[in-house]
């Protein structure tokens, strides 16, 4: 492809998006495809020859966009957002065009210090502890997902209490991972990955009515399993769990690894980002005192599209003792010198893309006070909608909503508890089917709920007012 080629075929390209957004409501939310149905449309074997990017652009069309689920759709509901901006789009453009592999400093330092400095600046925007920015011992990175920020935290943790013992020697004893029954999956698939297993995972309890993580029964697990001889390595934290935006006491979680010299791993994956906002900072309540590593993701809420989590350390010495390697071929000037970052080093890929430039153009674009209305937004609306649910008798609202996720269920008075579960789900497959809006749903308390999550962009009164009138009308029809 020449560049003038790139040039005409770029521009209907970037055409074809914005008409895209313009036109998104019209799209059923969720993609009606069924299984088996975009390979049907697929040619078995690749081109012999090479086709024109015309008809690449008709078979996206005609193939690709039936099996899209539009997660920008002012409707979608389903899971937290996955915002996908103009500037973050240009950003990922710009990304994509230079073609970086951001492995080492010496590989393109403005790659590697560009990404130092939005950290720091997301830090600032969001008044994280000091001990996080990059000029004292600590510093921020992006990974691709908070799966990956957890992965390497407890890398890390290990490095740290084993003194880099399980690095070289593997793990010879039993090692445990601190977590509740609302933490995010991901952290048992991290005990699979570093070799602790899951059989090694202690489920902490949780208060049954906010299901936030019990200080009492974690000091009460890590006292027993180290008198039976373990080596605990590291508690998660969860500040807006996935399935009710729980938040656990950080603080109180804090005080407790402190005490039996723990790691403390703070997952706020989608909510930190609402530490934005002054009126929200208490969700960095514990962590200039007592985090260890700390992650969010832009790539939800703020903006930025996926994927970009950013993690924090505020010791980096452990993350990168546990993750550096250096072969012959990686030698190089910069990194002997000690004087530059190589963010290899803090991550399980040796390769890396350019993602600081997408997270730049948001911060750019929107300034922090354009990141605060758009997460005010969210807030409000959902605020608004829990407001009506909790006015409608023939509704039951899980009162903890303190962000853009509200959680409730019909009461279905009359039905036995397993049956109304039934009716719930039965619910949200109507209104799923219907193309004007998607729900997931959650357990909690042994019930069925619906959750319903704004922080789309496009999202507006009129679609939070569309969404409920539907769900009354269906919910009205019966289970």
């Amino acid at each position: 492809m020449t560049p003038e080629e790139f040039r005409r075929y770029g521009r209907q390209v970037v055409d074809w998006i914005a008409d895209y957004q313009e036109k998104i409501e019209s799209y059923p939310v969720l993609s009606q495809a069924r299984p088996g149905d975009v390979l049907a449309n697929l040619p078995a074997h690749p081109p012999e020859r090479g086709e024109g990017f015309d008809a690449v652009l008709a078979d996206f069309d005609r193939v690709v966009m039936p099996g899209i689920t539009h997660w920008q759709h002012p409707g979608f509901f389903a899971y937290f957002p996955s915002n996908a901006t103009g500037p973050a789009i240009l950003g990922e453009l710009l990304s994509a065009g230079l073609g970086v592999q951001g492995m080492l400093w010496a590989t393109s330092p403005a790659c590697t210090e560009l990404e130092t400095r939005v950290l720091d600046w997301l830090a600032e925007l969001l008044d994280l502890p000091g001990r996080f920015r990059s000029d004292g011992t600590g510093g921020g990175v992006i990974q691709d997902s908070a799966s990956s920020a957890a992965l390497v935290a407890i890398l890390a943790a290990l490095h740290r209490v084993d003194g880099g013992t399980a690095g070289r020697e593997g793990i010879t004893r039993r090692h445990t991972l601190y977590i509740s029954s609302q933490t995010h999956s991901s952290l048992e698939k991290a005990a699979k990955i570093t070799g602790i297993g899951s059989a090694n995972i202690r489920v902490v309890d949780v208060d049954p009515g906010t299901l936030a993580m019990d200080p009492g029964h974690l000091d009460a697990l890590l006292t027993e399993d180290a008198a039976a001889g373990a080596l605990p390595v590291m508690v998660c934290a969860t500040v807006g769990t996935t399935s009710t935006t729980a938040v656990d006491p950080v603080p109180a979680v804090g005080e407790v690894c402190r005490r039996h010299g723990v790691w403390l791993h703070v997952d706020a994956a989608y909510a930190g980002v609402a530490a934005v906002c002054p009126e929200l900072r208490w969700v960095n309540d514990g962590l200039a005192e007592y985090a260890d590593s700390y992650s969010t993701n832009p790539h939800k809420w703020l903006l930025t599209n996926f994927d970009c989590n950013t993690m924090w350390v505020a010791d980096r010495a452990p993350l990168v003792g546990a993750l550096s390697i250096l072969p012959e071929y990686l030698r190089n000037q910069a990194t002997a010198s000690g004087e530059v970052i190589d963010y290899r080093d803090w991550q399980i890929p040796l390769g890396r893309r350019f993602r600081a430039l997408k997270l730049w153009s948001v911060i750019r674009w929107y300034g922090a006070e354009g990141l605060r209305e758009h997460v005010r937004t969210g807030v409000r609306l959902a605020r608004d909608l829990a407001s009506r649910i909790a006015a409608d008798p023939r509704f039951e609202l899980l009162e903890h909503h303190p962000f853009g996720l509200v959680c409730f269920r019909p009461r279905w008075d009359g039905l036995a508890d397993a049956e109304a579960d039934a009716a719930t789900m039965r619910l949200m497959g109507r209104l799923n089917a219907s193309g004007d809006l998607y729900l997931t749903h959650t357990k909690a308390g042994g019930r069925v709920l619906l959750r319903m999550a704004i922080g789309s962009p496009a999202t507006g009164d009129a679609h939070i007012d569309a969404a409920w009138q539907r769900i009354r009308a269906e919910t009205a029809a019966g289970g």
